[in-house]
């Protein structure tokens, strides 16, 4: 694609990425297949091609965005389904990064969505917070129902956003997870040590998933710490253009990391909610330009690791499961498309006693992405549907993915137990079996 770029915007850091991103772009059109919101909506404009000559304008011209360029960027999942299919290589994930935080700057939102996103981008990455919001919400939830229906509407209205919101809050909260600062140690003869993720949402829905991490690495000679001083990764705030605040959070993030690392060593930062792994793992990126971030945001970048990962290196006890149990595995976006991990998953369940199966068009997202289902909840409940009705071909006893927003978007449309990949790993080799929505 050409671009039009002066040599005075080329001269920004982020406009030179923007351009070799542009520049690699061969208006091919085969991400179009892929793309969730141009499979619904049949909109060139809501396609990664349509929403990259959108951005290309927008940049080249630098003058504020439009409402129509807002309208079609905000309806990006970031699932980055493009990029895996993009035979070009184009970077889409960090263009329409850049988008998102040029709107925030630029872009002047009615007052009530600028309210909800200033809501959602404090509530979320804060465990505590977060907590008593989910308990005001199902004090609400009973109300909801008395609130009138909105018409359904691909930019929907307050009213939805906060019925999507409520829709999404859990009946009830399982007990908080262990604190920060705690060190499980290995058993038996320690063979490794890691930092895991504690996460900001995840620890409050479901705590177990963690819980069964550290069983899995402990059991298997694995020493687990919860670093002190460890903050969301960012991810949140990062995709609603608050770039200054994310940018804040992985700054400490790799000043906690790299202060363990250093103390008493560390192979790996592992996480359990892939979302989370795809921000960390870009650290490096993200603070570049940073004098003071650049070199140690990418070694924390290179000792990050999906559970998955981290446990293909290891050989794990035999499984120990007497029934036949049929998984159906829901391969999370960011872990598919932002990761590049696809087989691990399937495999280390396949090892450990597990039939399992794969989903029709797993390629498409099931509509969480982070703050989308609540954002965007049409477009969210009929990916949600589509993403239910593939699983119902396969009638499996459970469904497994790698990432808290899809779990939690999934459960809400089936009594099939979801749970998490490592929950499964946990059962196979000794633990509980799990089996809560």
């Amino acid at each position: 694609m050409k671009t039009e770029f002066s040599l005075a915007q080329l001269a920004d850091p982020d406009i030179a990425e923007a351009d070799k991103i542009l520049r690699a772009c061969v208006h091919c059109g085969f991400c179009t297949a892929t793309c969730p919101t141009y499979v619904l909506l049949g909109d060139e404009l809501d396609s990664p091609r349509g929403r990259i000559y959108l951005i290309k304008e927008m940049l080249e011209k630098d003058k504020p965005p439009t409402a129509e360029v807002v309208k079609h960027i905000d309806r990006c999942l970031s699932c980055l389904a493009c990029m895996t299919t993009c035979p070009s290589g184009v970077h889409y994930m960090h263009l329409v990064d850049q988008a998102r935080v040029r709107i925030e700057r630029d872009y002047r939102r009615p007052f009530t969505e600028r309210l909800l996103r200033s809501v959602l981008g404090f509530v979320l990455p804060r465990p505590g917070a977060f907590r008593t919001s989910m308990v005001l919400a199902r004090l609400a939830r009973p109300f909801a129902a008395l609130l009138p229906t909105p018409k359904a509407d691909p930019t929907p209205s307050l009213l939805r956003r906060i019925k999507a919101m409520l829709a999404l809050a859990p009946s009830k909260l399982p007990p908080a997870g262990p604190p920060a600062g705690s060190v499980f140690p290995a058993v038996g003869t320690r063979r490794g040590r890691v930092a895991l993720l504690q996460g900001c949402a995840q620890q409050v829905l479901a705590p177990r998933i963690n819980k069964a991490a550290i069983n899995v690495l402990t059991r298997h000679g694995i020493e687990v710490v919860l670093v002190s001083d460890e903050q969301c990764c960012g991810a949140l705030t990062h995709h609603l253009g608050q770039d200054g605040d994310a940018l804040a959070r992985a700054r400490a993030n790799v000043t906690a990391w790299q202060k363990e690392a250093e103390q008493r060593g560390l192979d790996a930062i592992l996480v359990t909610t892939s979302g989370c792994g795809t921000v960390i793992k870009d650290y490096g990126f993200m603070l570049r330009e940073d004098r003071d971030f650049a070199a140690p945001a990418a070694k924390v970048s290179a000792l990050a690791k999906d559970i998955t990962e981290y446990l293909a290196g290891i050989e794990l006890d035999p499984p120990r499961l007497e029934d036949e149990v049929t998984i159906a595995y829901h391969s999370a976006c960011s872990l598919q498309h932002g990761q590049k991990i696809t087989g691990l998953p399937k495999e280390l369940l396949s090892k450990n006693g597990f039939v399992v199966k794969d989903v029709p068009e797993s390629h498409l997202c099931c509509g969480s992405a982070g703050t989308y289902n609540i954002l965007q909840p049409d477009i969210a409940m009929r990916l949600r549907d589509r993403k239910l009705a593939n699983l119902a071909t396969i009638k499996p006893d459970m469904i497994a993915a790698g990432n808290i927003g899809c779990m939690v978007q999934i459960a809400g449309g089936t009594s099939v137990p979801v749970v998490h990949t490592i929950e499964l790993l946990d059962w196979a080799t000794g633990g509980p079996r799990p089996g809560v929505n």
